[in-house]
């Protein structure tokens, strides 16, 4: 067993030595895509507690030491968050909070049934949207904790050594989101969010150290708003960092592009790649093949990257190109979707 560890080891450390490796940015579609026709939307709020949902709503908010306005002040800072991104997007021609419409929560705390497609039809037809962004659901759970903490408060004595309390107060803030469209029928996306937050405070008696949580109904606010932007975000491509590895190890232009390459001289690295090509020996060859399909996705050129990559896999054996096809099929994949 130690013996074939130590065979695995020798080969992982042979191949990086033949390799670097690069960072490179790259665009992946946004998770959301919208008709390329919507182009004027509304913002709805289901997240009001109805009638019979409200008692238990405020049982809830006395249980968990909530504030009365603030899963109403939280929800309306998410659509804010919201409204504000999707005006910055430059795809819609308008942007409402759909504010006079009165849709309540069936349930406390969880997604309530989507809305049917007549439904839809109708509200985007009577506002004049191409579709409506829904809050289907804002709630925020606090859970309350108290220990002792030893403290100095400054006296006419002096500072005189107290055991006060410490107040723990951790508040779970969850929102979900509905996109509806009378172009595609059911829903258009959905997800959940849920981010937590935690305070700490300090006072001689629970009232006290309650009291000294001044800033936690801004912060819950501001977590609020920041939750309605990364919806929003869901709509626009974004860029991730990924690592490629090319090789280095072969011949002296292997060795020079490898320099050329470190200094970002990618497209002069790329020319001493393409000389050989034509290697009569089958592994110089499979590399340079291989190392063209990087230089063809630093470029941007998917299509080429991948043809050079299964031309060094598949006439050369060279077996990391194997991996870079399904890397470079998943990144067409994802740039080709509707």
């Amino acid at each position: 067993m130690r013996g074939l560890l130590i065979c695995l080891f020798c080969a992982a450390l042979l191949i990086s030595c033949k390799t670097n490796e690069l960072y490179l940015n790259v665009t992946r579609p946004s998770p959301v895509t919208l008709p390329s026709g919507i182009k004027k939307v509304g913002i709805i709020n289901r997240s009001i507690p109805t009638d019979e949902t409200s008692i238990v709503d405020a049982l809830d908010r006395i249980l968990t030491l909530e504030g009365a306005d603030l899963d109403r002040d939280g929800a309306w800072e998410s659509i804010a968050g919201l409204t504000a991104e999707l005006r910055a997007n430059e795809r819609f021609s308008e942007v409402k909070e759909l504010k006079d419409i009165n849709f309540r929560a069936s349930r406390v705390g969880v997604l309530p049934p989507p809305l049917s497609q007549g439904l839809v039809d109708s509200l985007c037809n009577e506002t004049g949207t191409d579709a409506l962004f829904s809050l289907e659901r804002f709630d925020t759970d606090t859970r309350v904790g108290f220990g002792k903490s030893p403290g100095n408060p400054e006296t006419a004595l002096g500072k005189i050594p107290l055991r006060g309390l410490e107040v723990s107060m951790e508040t779970i803030i969850k929102s979900g989101w509905r996109i509806y469209t009378p172009a595609v029928a059911g829903v258009l996306d959905e997800i959940a969010f849920a981010e937590s937050l935690v305070f700490t405070a300090n006072g001689l008696n629970p009232v006290a150290a309650v009291e000294a949580l001044t800033g936690r109904k801004n912060a819950i606010r501001e977590v609020s708003r920041n939750a309605g932007h990364t919806y929003a975000m869901r709509l626009l491509p974004y860029r991730l960092r990924v690592t490629r590895d090319y090789f280095v190890k072969g011949t002296d232009n292997f060795k020079i592009a490898g320099r050329k390459a470190q200094t970002g001289k990618w497209d002069e690295a790329g020319s001493l790649w393409e000389k050989e090509i034509s290697n009569p020996k089958m592994k110089i060859a499979g590399r340079a093949c291989y190392n063209m399909a990087i230089i063809n996705e630093i470029n941007g050129s998917l299509d080429d990257a991948l043809g050079w990559a299964q031309k060094s896999y598949e006439d050369y054996g060279i077996r990391p190109a194997l991996k870079y096809i399904r890397i470079l099929e998943d990144r067409k994949a994802g740039d080709e979707q509707p």
